[in-house]
């Protein structure tokens, strides 16, 4: 299968001052979808601009016309099943059917305590994913659900008419724990992962590829317990946070290079951050490009 290049655009510009122009320059480069976070605020960028996730894909929609869009990742650290049934569905009408939800369990960033609640542990996350994910499902597939759970409920919950997408937009499962594989395998169209966390300071690409290789034979047998090809996925990976870090984005052949490796390992699709100055995503703008404009004819 051909390997897909898509963009992560952080939400940290004002519309009218380069928020606009970065959503229609990704189209332009032919990007297959530009996604972005789904955060109240995230690391480094907690003390300066960050705009909301799904009003941004909303400008984004009504700004482009064949760019895919969507979240990476939204969670249930201050999700609502509910209300963001109704907003995806509300994204997906406006966009002429383009959007993808990247959704996995949250972390103990910000949002994790940024409405008044405790930080949840991990067991915890994994029981609210574990009820958020199913339930989501069902309101953007069924006109009207009504469901009482732990943690989640819907009360007559009307979602007509329904995604443009049937039987619902995509849903792209982060997730490397058992529990989540398990829900990419049962609901999702996609997986995504950004590799392991434990080897971005002192691992070696070498062994990230190892640890990707493993976490994608444990999402074949989670498919396999679901009854389910594990083919039939999409496989995405982040970059970003590997021991490669921005290195492959240095040159189109280290990116040529980087991305070969995981395109054997089955991945689909790479996702690449847009360009920001002076962070963690710094990189040349000129090379970017080009990356973006010749990188997959060379990968086949």
């Amino acid at each position: 299968m051909s390997l897909r290049l898509s963009t992560v655009i952080l939400p940290v510009d004002r519309w009218h001052e380069g928020g606009r122009a970065k959503w229609q320059r990704a189209e332009e480069l032919g990007f297959h979808a530009a996604y972005t976070y789904d955060h109240l605020s995230w690391r480094s960028f907690r003390d300066g601009p960050w705009f909301g996730a799904l009003p941004t894909l909303t400008a984004a929609a009504t700004a482009t016309d064949r760019l895919r869009l969507g979240t990476l990742v939204t969670s249930p650290n201050f999700r609502h099943p509910v209300t963001l049934a109704k907003e995806l569905i509300s994204l997906d009408d406006i966009s002429g059917g383009r959007v993808t939800l990247g959704i996995g369990a949250g972390g103990n960033g910000f949002d994790a305590t940024a409405l008044g609640q405790e930080a949840w542990t991990p067991k915890e996350r994994a029981d609210r994913f574990g009820e958020f994910v199913p339930l989501l499902d069902r309101l953007l597939t069924v006109g009207a659900v009504s469901q009482k759970g732990d943690f989640y409920t819907a009360e007559e919950a009307r979602n007509l008419p329904g995604c443009v997408q049937r039987p619902r937009l995509p849903f792209a499962v982060a997730a490397t724990g058992p529990r989540g594989l398990k829900l990419a395998a049962r609901h999702g169209q996609a997986w995504v992962t950004t590799g392991d966390p434990k080897l971005y300071e002192t691992g070696t690409p070498e062994q990230s590829v190892e640890a990707l290789r493993g976490q994608i034979e444990r999402l074949g047998k989670a498919c396999a317990e679901a009854d389910r090809d594990v083919a039939d996925l999409d496989k995405i990976l982040l970059h970003g946070f590997t021991p490669d870090r921005n290195r492959p984005l240095e040159s189109v052949d280290a990116f040529v290079d980087f991305a070969s490796r995981h395109q054997e390992l089955g991945f689909t699709e790479i996702v690449i951050h847009w360009p920001i100055p002076e962070s963690d995503f710094a990189a040349g703008k000129a090379v970017f490009e080009q990356i973006a404009t010749e990188a997959v004819a060379q990968l086949g």
